[in-house]
């Protein structure tokens, strides 16, 4: 569980006491340096990296950081709000020493994620992880609802000797074939056992779909956790593949064709320890707060593909008939909605009910995204909306008429399309403010003129090693 304080000057309570108990520890195990991790908006993992006897600075004092990297698009190009852009002014950065682990596939170091502050102490409004608290904050303040998360990551692994800027498949063989596990196997126990070093439980780990592809599923934890730990499991990936002398790619569509990476999001509202999803009266054991808050996320996923599809090569990956979820429906068990309601076997429905959202990407900051999507449910929950009828199938075969008596409707086609959306949907930006928001649409908005006139294949290419 990570901590729902936001970090102050001097240290959070205790940090103090803690600081130098972790410092011996990490030098003991010949830890020399500390990565201090965020994402920014166009979701690209940033860092600043600290000597470990330097901890104690940098939870009391914090670590600077300009505020300029929350309009950075994934070119390094920048553009501007009213409020962000400039290169004035400084941040800090506060590492949470709750998430703090030892890098097993970077020997040598340790990680931490971290929040952004401002100088004078207080929140800075771009910090997505500090938004992504407040929301999960006050969920529990008004509703009495806690969350379990998890974010299931998928990569295309490559050669690291391939052309430069070119990806080649490291493996060969057929979508889930046993023949990529064989070839990736010393890799994949490596990694594994990073896995396992750094406390992460790992539920899955196996071939996918496309050329080169792998995906690992991890275990649920609350939503900053659940987001921490999305960008650690990648950093991890990275750092394990890199000593094998790979490569990997999470970016929505490492080619033009094809089915791109995934990062399906799964989440289950929970109060007083029982599972919302499970033992209602509901469709599958839903209870009816349950369904509400599914309709919400529901309703306002137009504009959350701004937010959970946030790359031009996003909308390489989102198309009809490739499991990727690119129309409002819902569905038990159904890969081709973009909400998928899982139930789990038989004896864990109480702990394992949740819901899938599935037009999410590598490409999205997992704390943007999972704040938005749970601002989404509080709203349906809070407004009692009905969830509509369910679909199965493929919701591509239905006709117009069909399609609009069933209330499905096909999710942005471009990523213009979704900002649309998204500045028109009052919850969202609300829910983000003023500063956050219009950082996203900016940010989504530069993207998509840095790629004008660039075929799919040129799209693909200029993001394949972003992310």
């Amino acid at each position: 569980m990570t901590t729902s304080d936001d970090p102050v000057p001097g240290g959070r309570p205790g940090d103090r006491r803690r600081v130098a108990a972790l410092t011996a520890g990490l030098a003991a195990r010949g830890v020399r340096g500390i990565v201090l991790a965020y994402v920014d908006t166009a979701g690209v993992g940033r860092v600043k990296t600290i000597p470990t006897d330097r901890l104690e600075a940098a939870v009391t004092r914090g670590v600077g950081m300009s505020p300029v990297f929350d309009t950075f698009l994934a070119g390094d190009s920048v553009v501007r709000t009213d409020v962000l852009g400039s290169p004035d002014g400084d941040l800090r950065l506060y590492p949470d020493l709750d998430g703090l682990v030892t890098l097993a596939g970077q020997p040598g170091w340790a990680w931490a994620p971290v929040d952004r502050i401002t100088q004078e102490g207080g929140r800075h409004p771009g910090c997505s992880r500090t938004f992504l608290r407040r929301v999960v904050r006050d969920a529990a303040a008004r509703h009495g609802l806690s969350f379990k998360a998890a974010i299931e990551i998928e990569w295309a692994v490559g050669l690291g000797s391939a052309p430069a800027g070119e990806f080649v498949p490291a493996v060969s063989g057929p979508a889930y074939g046993a023949i990529r596990q064989v070839e990736l196997s010393d890799c994949a126990a490596d990694l594994l056992a990073a896995c396992a070093a750094q406390g992460v439980d790992v539920d899955q780990l196996h071939p996918e779909y496309a050329p080169g592809q792998f995906e690992i599923s991890v275990g649920a934890l609350d939503p900053v956790a659940a987001a921490d730990r999305s960008v650690l499991v990648r950093q991890t990936v990275r750092a394990v593949a890199a000593r094998h002398g790979l490569r990997v790619s999470f970016a929505p569509a490492v080619g033009a064709e094809g089915v791109g990476n995934g990062g399906h999001l799964h989440l289950s509202c929970w109060r007083d320890g029982v599972n919302l999803h499970a033992g209602g009266e509901g469709r599958y054991g839903l209870t009816a707060e349950a369904e509400s808050f599914a309709a919400g996320v529901l309703a306002h996923l137009p504009a959350l593909t701004a937010v959970t599809a946030p790359s031009p090569a996003s909308y390489l990956r989102l198309r009809p008939s490739q499991w990727a979820g690119v129309f409002t429906a819902w569905g038990h068990e159904t890969r081709e909605a973009a909400l998928r309601m899982v139930t789990g076997t038989a004896g864990r429905h109480e702990q394992d009910a949740n819901m899938e959202v599935k037009p999410v990407d590598l490409a999205a900051n997992p704390y943007l995204a999972l704040g938005c999507v749970i601002a989404a449910g509080l709203d349906g929950l809070a407004a009692a909306r009905p969830l509509p009828e369910e679909i199965t199938g493929d919701p591509a075969r239905y006709g117009p008429d069909e399609a609009a008596a069933l209330g499905v409707r096909r999710l942005p086609r471009s990523l213009p399309e979704a900002v649309e959306a998204f500045r028109a949907d009052r919850v969202l930006r609300s829910a983000l403010g003023p500063v956050l928001a219009d950082a996203v649409s900016a940010v989504r908005l530069g993207e998509a003129a840095a790629v004008e006139g660039l075929d799919p294949a040129q799209v693909a290419a200029a993001y394949r090693w972003t992310y």
